[in-house]
């Protein structure tokens, strides 16, 4: 329960002090007034995390427990771009805050310092924002959007890198892609942050890389020829390989290459997830995308003595972690939701529920983070059911602590994942792969 005092002082740092000033900065506050930005922070923040789809009155009656009388409609009239950049404010600040608790204890993982996974994620906003949220194309069109740009460091459950950029921002171009890699770390990454250049810096830096293959990059044999890949899997009849390759036209980065063929199943999927996207955005598959379909393929810097083919497929899995955080994040924290169709309201909303989702994880970091086997999803359950037990006991440090301390016993000993038989979970696919090859 080492981060306990630590989170407690940053709570009542973020949501009193940095709020009060957020409040008076952003021009949300302009007189001596009982609603303060610091108690209509506080209100809507700890509500709509014990609750998203909580109503006006609802904020109110948490705004009563903190000392402030305000009906409904006076909450209701609040609502404004004044209010939502006072709430950002408050947000930005949370986001610089970074806590570590012990690292994971489960053996693939210990191989490495910190294990990074990197992803973002689009929120759509109303049309009238645009100017603050320049939106995207893409699959989802929209002239207004929110971009979620997030590092999470696994083994110690850090949110070492999260920040909000504007829909239209490409991930290669993401203030995560040159975040510090620590040196014997392990990055993973969606494609969309694929770069040649970017993966040499994070070996120069003594840290490790694990991707799969980006279809329109060149491979050359480490002896200088170029590799036709397509071919060279389609003459296969193993279904795993491993070659020694560089990559990039010029870069000519080293590193392996990592095979194995895929259920036709899984390759008769592939093929039609690939012909729909060539369909809708006007394309003509290649040959090494078809191919590809047959195959998964990873590229790594990981030596061989320190990871086989069947781990690196293991930890690719790993990636999909940060993904079923957005997934926790829009669906029990409903970020996205909004029961108004006020363009401010539905702003104030996201950065509030989205503070929220940053206090929870602070949260779960006072538990026994490194017991592999936690379930994310019913720890989050449990910060909600107290989550306005935290609001009442902010001002008090000590309640503070201990109602933190509680949580952490309560995560660490109530919040196990079910084992699945049929779809294991991830870290079951870790735990079965360690405990083949002891």
């Amino acid at each position: 329960m080492q981060n306990v005092p630590q989170i407690a002082h940053a709570l009542q740092e973020v949501l009193s002090e940095t709020a009060l000033q957020a409040g008076r900065e952003s021009s949300f506050i302009q007189r001596q007034v009982k609603l303060t930005g610091a108690s209509f922070v506080q209100a809507l923040v700890f509500t709509w995390l014990a609750n998203p789809a909580a109503s006006y009155e609802e904020l109110a009656q948490t705004a009563a427990t903190l000392g402030v009388t305000i009906t409904p409609q006076g909450l209701e009239q609040r609502f404004s771009r004044t209010a939502a950049d006072c709430l950002k404010r408050v947000l930005e600040a949370a986001l610089k805050q970074v806590f570590r608790s012990q690292p994971s204890t489960l053996p693939l993982l210990e191989r490495f310092t910190e294990v990074y996974v990197q992803d973002s994620s689009v929120i759509h906003l109303p049309e009238s924002l645009r100017d603050l949220w320049a939106g995207c194309g893409g699959d989802a069109p929209s002239s207004a959007a929110l971009k979620l740009q997030v590092r999470w460091a696994l083994r110690s459950g850090a949110l070492d890198g999260f920040f909000l950029t504007a829909g239209r921002a490409n991930d290669p171009s993401s203030p995560t892609q040159n975040l510090p890699v620590l040196a014997g770390s392990l990055r993973l990454a969606d494609l969309g942050f694929w770069s040649v250049p970017r993966l040499a810096e994070i070996g120069q830096s003594g840290a490790y890389w694990l991707s799969r293959l980006q279809a329109g990059t060149q491979v050359w044999w480490s002896h200088g020829e170029r590799l036709d890949l397509a071919a060279y899997l389609a003459g296969q009849r193993s279904g795993e390989l491993e070659l020694a390759v560089e990559l990039g036209a010029t870069q000519r980065l080293p590193c392996r290459l990592l095979a194995q063929r895929v259920p036709p199943s899984v390759s008769a999927q592939r093929r039609r997830i690939l012909h729909q996207k060539a369909n809708k955005k006007g394309f003509t598959p290649t040959r090494l995308q078809l191919t590809l379909c047959d195959w998964t393929v990873i590229v790594t810097n990981v030596p061989a003595a320190k990871l086989t083919l069947k781990e690196a497929l293991a930890l690719l899995r790993v990636r999909w972690q940060i993904e079923l955080l957005f997934k926790h994040w829009k669906s029990v924290g409903q970020i996205a939701s909004s029961r108004s169709a006020k363009p401010e309201r539905q702003l104030c909303e996201l950065y509030a529920k989205l503070l929220g989702q940053v206090i929870q994880h602070w949260c779960l970091l006072c538990g026994t983070w490194d017991y592999p086997a936690r379930s994310f999803t019913k720890a989050a359950r449990l910060v909600q059911k107290k989550a306005l037990h935290l609001a009442s006991t902010l001002k008090q440090f000590r309640s503070l602590c201990t109602l933190l301390s509680e949580l952490g016993r309560a995560v660490s000993v109530g919040c196990k994942i079910d084992k699945r038989k049929g779809r294991p979970s991830t870290i079951q696919r870790l735990q079965q792969v360690a405990e083949a090859l002891a």
